[in-house]
Parts: C-alpha cells; sequence; structure tokens
C-alpha cells in the first residue's frame, strides 16, 4: 500500500519521480556530447563555444541571479546587453554616425511588408524596383506589391540560376528604393557585386550571407537580415537603415512595423526579442574574435571551394546548375546522377550523410536535389568530412 507523505505525494510517485529525474540526467548528458555535422539552412550551425557560454550564463547571468530570459528589457544590464551588441556590430562592419540599427521581430519576410510600408511613399508614383533572382526576392515582390506599383527590372527568369546582366536592367530614377536578395538561400545563388542605382536607394536583404565578406556600407539605403543563420538564432531581425529615409511611412503601417517608432524607441516600443539579442552578441563577439569579417570571408571561400571543386572533378555525376559567377558560398547546390537529379540517388546520399552524423543537406523543397548551407560557425574540417562522404559515393556508385 502506497503511503502518502508531507508532501501529499505516495512512495510510487517518489519513486517514478526518481526515476524520471535519473532518466533526464542521462538524456541531457548524452545529449551534451553528441553533436552532429550541423549543415542546416536555417535555423543554421552556431559556435559551440557560444553555445557553451550561453549554457553556462543561462541561469544566472552576470552574478545578477536570473538569466537573460527572464530580465525586465527596460533594466540597466539588458541596456548594456543591447548597446554592446550595436557596438560591436558597428566595428565589425565600420557602420557610419548616419546609419540607425533596429533589433526587431516577424524575421526578413516581415521586413518584406516593412520596406514598402516605411519607403514606398518616398516615391511620387508610390513605386520601387525589385531584382527577382530566386525564391526569397520572389516572395518579396509579391508582398511588396500589396503597397504600391513594383517593377521587375529585368525580364522574368526561367531558372533562377544566374544573376541577370545590369546591362538588361530597367531602373526607374524615380523609384522610392531598388531591393534585392544578396544570397538566395533556396537556390544556391549569390551576388558577386554590389549593382549601382544611382540616387535610388538600395536595399539588401542578407539574411543569409551577412558578415561572411567586406563590403561598403555607405552603397546602401537599409540592410535587412534575420539573424537565424548567420549571426545568431532565430528571433531577432537586424535593419540597418540610413537616417535621411525614416519617416516617410504610409498610415497604413503597424506600429511595431514603424522604422520612425522604432528607432525612436532603440527598438523598445514593445518587448524585444531579448534572449537572440544577447546570443546575436555573443555570435558577433566571436566573429571579432576570429578575424572579423576578413576571417569568415578567408574561410567561406574555402569552404565552398572544397565542394565546388568536387562537384567539377566529378565527371557529370554531381553537378551544380548555377552559373559560375553566380554561385553562392554560403548555400552549394548540386543535382546528383546528372544535370536532371536522380532522386533515388540523392536520398540515398542523404541517408549516407546522416549515418556519417550530417545533418541538413536535402534540398529546399521548392528546389529539390542536395543543399549544403556553410554559414560562419560551420568548420573547414566539417566540410572536408562531407568531401571525403561525396567522394567515396561517388566511386562506390560510377
Amino acid at each position: 500500500m502506497d503511503i502518502v507523505n508531507a508532501n501529499g505525494y505516495t512512495n510510487g510517485h517518489v519513486a517514478n519521480g526518481m526515476k524520471m529525474k535519473a532518466m533526464q540526467k542521462s538524456a541531457v548528458q548524452n545529449h551534451d556530447t553528441k553533436r552532429v555535422v550541423n549543415f542546416n539552412p536555417g535555423p543554421a550551425k552556431l559556435p559551440e563555444s557560444v553555445m557553451r557560454q550561453a549554457q553556462a550564463e543561462f541561469l544566472n547571468y552576470d552574478g545578477l541571479g536570473i538569466s537573460v530570459m527572464e530580465m525586465s528589457h527596460r533594466s540597466t544590464e539588458f541596456m548594456n546587453i543591447m548597446s554592446e551588441t550595436k557596438n560591436t556590430l558597428i566595428r565589425l562592419l565600420n557602420i557610419p554616425d548616419n546609419y540607425k540599427i533596429m533589433f526587431l521581430q516577424g524575421g526578413a519576410t516581415g521586413q518584406f511588408s516593412a520596406l514598402p510600408l516605411n519607403l514606398i511613399r518616398r516615391s511620387p508614383n508610390s513605386s520601387a524596383d525589385y531584382i527577382v533572382t530566386g525564391t526569397w526576392s520572389a516572395k518579396a515582390v509579391k508582398e511588396a506589391e500589396k503597397y504600391g506599383n513594383i517593377n521587375v527590372v529585368h525580364p522574368k527568369l526561367k531558372k533562377y540560376s544566374r544573376i541577370p546582366d545590369e546591362t538588361e536592367w530597367n531602373l526607374d530614377p524615380e523609384a522610392a528604393y531598388v531591393y534585392y536578395c544578396d544570397n538566395e538561400t533556396a537556390n544556391g545563388v549569390e551576388f558577386p557585386f554590389v549593382p549601382e542605382t544611382g540616387n535610388v536607394p538600395l536595399i539588401a536583404d542578407m539574411s543569409s550571407n551577412i558578415l561572411s565578406r567586406p563590403f561598403d556600407i555607405t552603397k546602401f539605403g537599409a540592410i535587412i537580415a534575420g539573424a537565424q543563420k548567420n549571426i545568431g538564432c532565430a528571433g531577432v531581425t537586424l535593419v540597418i537603415i540610413r537616417e535621411d529615409l525614416i519617416g516617410y511611412s504610409m498610415k497604413e503601417c503597424p506600429v511595431v512595423l514603424d522604422y520612425k517608432t522604432q528607432i525612436g524607441m532603440n527598438s523598445l516600443y514593445n518587448t524585444p526579442p531579448s534572449y537572440s539579442i544577447y546570443l546575436m552578441g555573443l555570435v558577433l563577439d566571436w566573429i571579432q574574435q576570429n578575424g572579423g569579417v576578413m576571417g569568415m570571408a578567408k574561410k567561406c571561400v574555402q569552404k565552398s571551394q572544397l565542394i565546388y571543386t568536387t562537384i567539377a572533378e566529378s565527371d557529370g555525376f554531381y553537378s551544380c546548375l548555377v552559373e559560375s559567377g553566380a554561385r553562392s558560398r554560403m548555400n552549394v547546390t548540386f543535382r546528383i546522377g546528372g544535370p536532371g537529379g536522380d532522386e533515388a540517388l540523392e536520398k540515398e546520399f542523404v541517408e549516407e550523410a546522416k549515418k556519417a552524423n550530417m545533418l541538413g543537406i536535402k534540398g529546399h523543397r521548392s528546389v529539390g536535389g542536395i543543399r549544403v548551407s556553410l554559414y560562419n560557425a560551420v568548420t573547414v574540417e566539417e566540410v572536408q568530412s562531407l568531401v571525403r562522404l561525396m567522394e567515396s559515393f561517388r566511386q562506390a556508385r560510377q
């Protein structure tokens, strides 16, 4: 017969509770020791040292006895986290004083609406120019069309496998802005240059390649970036905007998307994604300690070239369908068994990768094939292990 103790539990409950705690402890220990090679396209791999620091500070941040997750976003401590994160970003990207930084919510997808809602009234015709080179820029156009007159500046691409030559573009000198996605994660297409747009502000979605190579921020009117691919975890969206572009929002613009309001409130109009901002700060510190943007750029080239070289030397077993001048350093896409791909072989390759403790290489559902994401936290050694798998897989089946 079970006896009820002073806390209202029977001895059976106590035994079961102790057993459950033991199982949870064992699971935590197992998870702590087992790490796989993570090629996921986003949310993506974070640097292990960042994860360790976040783990160590999770319950007790800076001796305060609370987690950042529990911290008031109005507290001095969180304001310091915000300030340090912003200052590190300014140093890494050499951001001038006439640019403002916001930490928002809603992802880059939310910014597909926020950009026209805040900027399209700058044009007398409420118009904006868009360059469409992949899945995400196509979605951005569809959203922007709700708020104004959108001009795709080049002929429609049959396949997202190249960057249209600038001689094909028809830019509107009276457009409010020109938008493009600097790196298309689904299609594996990346701009090798910064578009020239004259006096019309250039807006870039850099969600998947920000801080992977140096660029001159003064060439841009604004940059948007979801953090979960290259600079942090899901939840926070970075917006960097030149201050002369602020204050043109449509009356229909939701207040949480209004740049003037958010800048005026230091991104604290509503409760911000506080833990995601904290984690971004840790990742930015890691980038700074590991050679800064130039250090990341060198490794990005090295990692992507390892795979592209393996593809080129495979006698057609692996095929990259993206033109050589537009191939992404961040998301390498390819087919197996010929340009059209052999789905059975590709499925087999994904399974072989799983057996080798490699995750996240299945292609985007709209594209198929294989996609390997090589964000900043992915190491050269991890890419070398994938290349060895690619070579052994080919030798066994070709």
